[in-house]
């Protein structure tokens, strides 16, 4: 299913970036991993990517200030899940204020996260 779809993730945190760029290369995605929200929101305007997962607490542009970019941009309905630690109801729900496909609270299971991406692009289609 995954067709070598692109697929942009930012996350401060090297180990989470690298378990959901591992995971999603293994099952056939073509992962672009970024350490931050300028560099995420760089690669976005670079080359527009089939989903975007975007941690909400990064140093600089924040998951929440690039969601709100790419809301804004010529390419707003590109499928967005946002990855925080972040668990309180009012966290979440500002989260899909801001236009969040999904929302999932580290920790996570790698599998469950792989299910929502195939999940969101199948509906993106």
């Amino acid at each position: 299913m995954p067709d070598g779809a692109r697929v942009l993730i930012a996350d401060d945190d090297p180990d989470i970036r690298d378990l959901v760029e591992f995971k999603l290369t293994q099952s056939g995605y073509a992962v672009e991993a970024v350490a931050d929200g300028l560099a995420a929101w760089e690669s976005f305007q670079a080359e527009r990517p089939a989903l975007v997962i975007l941690d909400v607490m990064m140093p600089g542009l924040s998951g929440i200030d690039v969601l709100r970019k790419i809301r804004d941009s010529e390419h707003g309905a590109v499928p967005v899940l946002l990855l925080s630690a972040k668990s309180r109801d009012s966290d979440v729900d500002t989260g899909f204020a801001v236009g969040a496909d999904d929302y999932v609270i580290k920790p996570f299971s790698p599998r469950e996260l792989l299910h929502r991406v195939n999940g969101m692009l199948a509906r993106a289609r």
